[in-house]
């Protein structure tokens, strides 16, 4: 058996680690075995329109119903709690490229479902939600691009990251209500080349949707560039 043949043995036959949990086992799924995958936070009953979370099964929530976001719908599977609350964060700040890839993963099977339908709208393209150059430069990378590259090639699905661009450099959204995050988006995108959306439905992609402050003022720009609809893919969502 010549070496590369062996490495690929070698490669497929041992048991690798669970990423969650660190045992090994046979019955692993996307890097984690079927028990971590089991107790991962997957939301039960949420919103339709902006996927908060409910205590019962709902079509839209209070908010939706009184005010509606741009976006027409979003998909986000599972609640930002432990072990995502852990994962997010070491992918997001610290580069950990496999967590990013185990996320994308999860992301992408549960798309696949809602994609199957027949009622389903499949986007055109997707766009990763795009941070200010000033603070890309400073954390060298942009988590929501790494997710929306992984998603692209697993859906088969075009990806475009200059589509949309963050022109204002806003304060950082995290300890600010929802009124304030509102305030502080306000005209922080803009989209270069507004020709290449009109009439494409999009699915702009992020990690956590916490108020949809951000989603919602990319969404807003977005069509007003003309693009015709566009949807909300995240992996996790915060009450």
């Amino acid at each position: 058996m010549k070496n590369t043949q062996v490495y690929k043995w070698i490669k497929n036959n041992l048991l690798q680690p669970c990423l969650l949990c660190l045992s090994a086992t046979e019955a692993q799924h996307d890097g984690i075995c079927h028990a971590c995958l089991t107790d991962l936070p997957w939301q039960q009953g949420c919103c339709e329109r902006c996927a908060l979370p409910l205590p019962h099964s709902s079509s839209l929530c209070g908010r939706c119903l009184k005010s509606p976001p741009a976006f027409c719908r979003a998909v986000v599977p599972m609640l930002y709690r432990f072990p995502l609350d852990a994962l997010i964060p070491a992918f997001k700040y610290h580069r950990h490229n496999r967590y990013g890839w185990l996320l994308a993963q999860l992301l992408a099977e549960h798309l696949q479902q809602q994609l199957a339908e027949p009622e389903a709208l499949i986007p055109d393209l997707l766009l990763p939600v795009p941070m200010h150059p000033r603070r890309q430069a400073q954390r060298g990378y942009n988590q929501a691009f790494e997710l929306a590259r992984d998603l692209a090639k697993t859906l088969e699905l075009p990806c475009r990251a200059d589509l949309l661009q963050r022109v204002r450099q806003t304060t950082a959204q995290e300890g600010l209500d929802a009124a304030a995050r509102r305030r502080n988006l306000r005209g922080a995108f803009t989209c270069p080349k507004p020709e290449q959306l009109e009439g494409q439905h999009l699915a702009l992609i992020d990690d956590v949707m916490t108020t949809g402050a951000t989603l919602n003022e990319a969404s807003r720009t977005l069509l007003a560039a003309g693009a015709a609809s566009v949807q909300v893919w995240c992996v996790a969502r915060t009450p």
